[in-house]
């Protein structure tokens, strides 16, 4: 708790430490709720985002790339944190961090329109297509990822989600170039986005932002939004999104394999109850089926 209050005490002057607790919130970041009380009796809640150690051997900076891209996201006026404080003296905690406004919001909220949400994920999805990536060149390039995921051979393939099948259909990466490269998010699902009301309050937890093919993002969406809910939300979410944002769309589909081929190697590890792994993995491979018959896979 002492370094907490020492954080306080350098970023607000005179306020006073009263409770800190976890918060869920990247896959490798430490996410902290820091609640603060100003002496004019003013209560505050603040974030501490602290990276951990994968994510620091990605990117030694990461903390003040996030800070700089929290930055531009609000002048794009894209629903995001707002960023406070950054430090990287290491003379508080020994890795550096950053502070940003606390966003109160729930991922469950649940819709009383369904095509309404789709369309407020849409235009989220869309504001941060808006931003070229010349606007952040300390991110890296999405397309080498990609290309990195899809050359990652395994020596025991998942074929029960036709993990095989995926890379054959992949192996002429990447897709035709048709859209300039823009801000990604990264992991742009309903777990990364906050709702209070029925009404998107922010996009969170932005550790795997790229600069690429807006398509990535759009099919890793859709990706979700299958498993989570059905095809009807998918079909929605997309047809908001084109309208919203103009782009090509002529490489979804392969786009669509990337975004199946993503989970594949992890999802064993995810702790899932046998039940709801089985779900996802039927979902997962009837999402893949569409994707391939659509390349002609």
């Amino acid at each position: 708790m002492s370094a907490y209050s020492g954080i306080i005490q350098r970023f607000r002057p005179g306020a006073r430490l009263l409770a800190a607790r976890p918060l869920a919130g990247g896959v490798s970041a430490e996410v902290t709720a820091l609640q603060v009380a100003h002496p004019d009796g003013r209560a505050e809640t603040l974030v501490l985002r602290r990276h951990g150690a994968a994510d620091l051997a990605r990117d030694p900076d990461i903390a003040a790339h996030e800070f700089r891209l929290l930055q531009v996201l609000q002048t794009a006026g894209v629903p995001a944190p707002r960023p406070l404080h950054l430090d990287t003296s290491g003379t508080i905690l020994p890795t550096p961090f950053l502070l940003q406004s606390f966003v109160d919001g729930d991922p469950a909220d649940v819709p009383a329109d369904p095509d309404d949400h789709m369309r407020q994920i849409a235009e989220a999805l869309a504001a941060i297509h808006r931003v070229p990536a010349s606007d952040v060149p300390f991110l890296p390039q999405q397309e080498e990822q990609a290309a990195a995921l899809i050359a990652r051979h395994r020596p025991e393939p998942d074929e029960t989600l036709a993990e095989s099948r995926l890379r054959a259909a992949l192996a002429a990466w990447p897709p035709p170039r048709r859209n300039p490269p823009v801000l990604l998010h990264g992991d742009y699902w309903p777990g990364n986005l906050l709702w209070r009301g029925g009404r998107l309050q922010a996009v969170v937890d932005w550790e795997d932002a790229a600069a690429g093919d807006p398509l990535a993002d759009l099919a890793n969406a859709r990706l979700e939004l299958f498993i989570a809910h059905d095809e009807d939300a998918m079909a929605a979410l997309t047809r908001h999104y084109l309208a919203l944002s103009g782009i090509d769309p002529a490489s979804l589909p392969r786009w669509d394999l990337w975004a199946a081929l993503r989970p594949i190697a992890g999802l064993p590890g995810w702790g899932l109850e046998p039940e709801e792994e089985h779900r996802l993995r039927e979902r997962h491979r009837a999402f893949t089926d569409r994707a391939l018959a659509a390349v002609g896979g």
